[in-house]
């Protein structure tokens, strides 16, 4: 049988929201690049968020202000596609397994894992909680590993290209999610 396992980012959820994007970014000079300069260390938990956020704003930041920029941080990414809920939906219900794999720090994992588009989702493994990131091929043995299935038992969607290689580098089938009407025709193989 073949598990369809999801990326988060941009797939099941819409893109950053440009204005929680500008409440973090507080006025910081090139704030897109110090944000994602950093964050594949941020997202394996080799840095925290005090020292990410400080990092990226190249201030100290703690306390208040530092919950205040992770909670933005977490609602920025929280915005669902719809239509891409509405096929993972549809893939629960008729019985199609389902995992989760994002490159998503702990503070943001913790988060996003209570929202409701992901409930028809069984194990979701997040970056943060196991100290690598995608594309490293390991990350999604690991995964193909604690879930008990064959590489080529999966498929494995991401809006990313070079994840879709790393997962096809571990022997699962990749498939690059542009849309969510190209991810239904995409996933018409296992659909039921």
């Amino acid at each position: 049988m073949t598990l369809v396992l999801f990326d988060y980012g941009n797939v099941i959820s819409l893109d950053q929201d440009p204005g929680d994007v500008a409440r973090m970014a507080a006025g910081v000079t090139g704030f897109a690049e110090r944000y994602w300069a950093p964050r594949l260390d941020f997202d394996r938990a080799t840095l925290g968020p005090r020292d990410y956020w400080s990092l990226v704003l190249g201030r100290p930041v703690s306390g208040a202000e530092l919950d205040r920029i992770v909670a933005l941080d977490v609602a920025s990414w929280s915005r669902i596609n719809e239509e891409t809920a509405a096929i993972v939906a549809e893939l629960g219900a008729s019985g199609v397994p389902m995992a989760l794999l994002s490159n998503a720090p702990v503070c943001v994992a913790d988060g996003i894992e209570p929202l409701a588009a992901l409930a028809p989702i069984g194990p979701r493994f997040f970056s943060g909680r196991m100290g690598m990131v995608k594309p490293d091929p390991e990350i999604y043995l690991r995964v193909v590993a604690e879930l008990g299935v064959r590489p080529e038992d999966v498929v494995f969607v991401d809006d990313r290209r070079e994840n879709i290689e790393g997962a096809e580098r571990a022997g699962l089938t990749g498939v690059h999610f542009t849309d969510a009407a190209t991810l239904r025709d995409d996933l018409k193989p296992v659909m039921r």
